[in-house]
C-alpha cells in the first residue's frame, strides 16, 4: 500500500474561518426577527441573566437527564416543598407542579418580582415532618 493521495481543496488550500464567516453573514429573516426572552417554566417570568439554576423534572439521583433553566428561587421552592420521591411519582411535569396549592401560592407571590429576585426559601413543615 502506497501513501494516500492528498485531498483536493475546493478553496485553494486556505483554511475556512467559520466564526469570521458567521459574523459577516446577514440573513434578513433572522436579523430582523424579534428577540424572544426565555421564560421560567414554573412562574412564567423572564429568566433574566442572574440567579438561574437548572431543574431536572425527574430527579438526577433517580436517573433523570433532561434539564430546564429556571429561576433559583423557583428551583429552591420546588425542592423545599417536595422530596425527590414525590417529584418522581407525582410532580414530574410543569403542569403537575403548578397544580400544587403551595406552588400555586408561591407563583402568585413571585409573579411581580423582577427576574433576578432571590430570597431565602424555607422548607415546608410537611417535608420537615417526613424526615
Amino acid at each position: 500500500m502506497g501513501p494516500r493521495p492528498a485531498a483536493r481543496s475546493l478553496n485553494g488550500g486556505a483554511r475556512l474561518d467559520m466564526g469570521n464567516m458567521a459574523r459577516h453573514l446577514y440573513i434578513p429573516e433572522l436579523h430582523d426577527a424579534p428577540v424572544v426572552e426565555a421564560l421560567c417554566p414554573l412562574c412564567g417570568r423572564p429568566l433574566g441573566s442572574e440567579n438561574i439554576d437548572r431543574h431536572h423534572l425527574i430527579p438526577k439521583s433517580l436517573k433523570g437527564r433532561e434539564q430546564f433553566p429556571i429561576h433559583k428561587i423557583c428551583h429552591r421552592k420546588i425542592h423545599a416543598t417536595f422530596s425527590e420521591r414525590e417529584l418522581l411519582r407525582a410532580y414530574h411535569t410543569w403542569d403537575a407542579l403548578k397544580g400544587n396549592a403551595d406552588i400555586a401560592a408561591f407563583i402568585e407571590w413571585v409573579a411581580n418580582k423582577p427576574p433576578g429576585f432571590y430570597t431565602r426559601t424555607f422548607t415546608s413543615n410537611k417535608k420537615k415532618g417526613a424526615r
